[in-house]
């Protein structure tokens, strides 16, 4: 099974995170997203993945190379200029000639995708669309179908008045590759607006697939951190970290420092005395923290170095950055030394 994963958006509402990183490599629990997504597709029969990058895409590459370090065939196809999400699926057209996959790369979701692709086939439909439900879908694209699950109309951030249904474009697709041939070529094209729209008017069937499980995008900073929490508090099982234990993985935590579970500590880090980790706290690999310290309800990427008498409550801290002395930092984004992350 192939998986189209389209990784070029700008990712304007995680800045700083983005600006000098793709937001398909911010890092879950010390791991880059789209490097978990591509371990939990392999897991579930998926053994070629094609990423369509353009925003520092570099970045992508470089990490990812062919796949092998991950046991999966990787390819690339790089937008110079955005064209859409349509538009950067129809310039992956070559790479597929069977049922596929599409997901978005900010997506995190505990889907089951054989049970995804054994419906769509059931529902020999061109396109199936899984969905999500959520209480408010204004900010979303709605989509209304009818009593066998054949998509019906789609409504993009709809007002009340205007849609009785809750269920949201999820953003993972199972496409016919006869569909590419509905999208027009080197054009800015948008799936959800321009093509789905199409396709029911001509006629072709849709199925909308339902999904009850966990789904967030990382679309902004809040979500971002409510992710990490969401993990500790074993709400989602994107990346498992029931086996953590962080008393065998290299590190120096001396003996004064207070730990409140749930916490999240990665390899070879040095925790100095009195400091009090947690909870739901989120330290990276190779990361110091200074005596006295207080890290809470806080995500760290590698590579940190807190000096002492610091206090990091609700912040993210990116990777290389150094957080000086005798400071508190709440409710913020740190990021001194990012542009070093994520570069092999």
């Amino acid at each position: 099974m192939k998986a189209l994963l389209l990784a070029g958006g700008l990712g304007t509402r995680l800045r700083p995170l983005t600006n000098f990183l793709p937001k398909p490599m911010v890092p879950i629990m010390g791991r880059p997203l789209l490097e978990s997504t591509i371990l939990r597709l392999k897991n579930q029969g998926v053994d070629e993945v094609v990423i369509s990058t353009c925003y520092k895409s570099n970045h992508i590459e470089n990490y990812f190379k062919n796949g092998e370090k991950l046991g999966v065939k990787v390819s690339f196809i790089k937008e110079d200029i955005p064209l859409g999400t349509g538009g950067a699926i129809k310039n992956a057209e070559e790479f597929f000639n069977d049922t596929f996959l599409i997901l978005n790369s900010d997506i995190i979701c505990d889907i089951d995708i054989r049970s995804l692709v054994e419906y769509h086939k059931s529902k020999k439909a061109l396109a199936t669309i899984a969905m999500t439900k959520v209480e408010d879908p204004s900010q979303y694209g709605v989509i209304e179908y009818d009593d066998n699950d054949y998509i019906t109309a789609f409504k993009e951030k709809p007002k009340p008045y205007e849609t009785n249904s809750k269920w949201i474009n999820a953003g993972i697709y199972v496409f016919e590759p006869q569909l590419l041939n509905e999208i027009p070529k080197d054009e800015v094209v948008s799936i959800e607006r321009d093509t789905y729209p199409k396709l029911l008017s001509k006629g072709y069937k849709m199925a909308a697939y339902r999904y009850d499980g966990y789904w967030i995008d990382i679309g902004t900073i809040e979500k971002y951190k409510k992710v990490h929490f969401d993990i500790l508090k074993k709400y989602c099982k994107y990346v498992d970290v029931s086996h953590h234990d962080i008393k065998h993985r290299k590190n120096i935590i001396d003996n004064s420092v207070k730990i409140v579970e749930p916490v999240f500590i990665g390899s070879n880090v040095k925790i100095d005395a009195k400091a009090e980790i947690g909870p739901y706290a989120i330290i990276g690999d190779n990361t110091h923290i200074g005596s006295n310290s207080i890290i809470r309800h806080s995500v760290l990427w590698d590579n940190v170095k807190v000096k002492g008498n610091v206090n990091l409550i609700n912040a993210v801290v990116a990777s290389n950055s150094v957080v000086d002395g005798m400071r508190k930092i709440e409710d913020e984004v740190y990021a001194n030394g990012i542009n070093d992350y994520a570069v092999s």
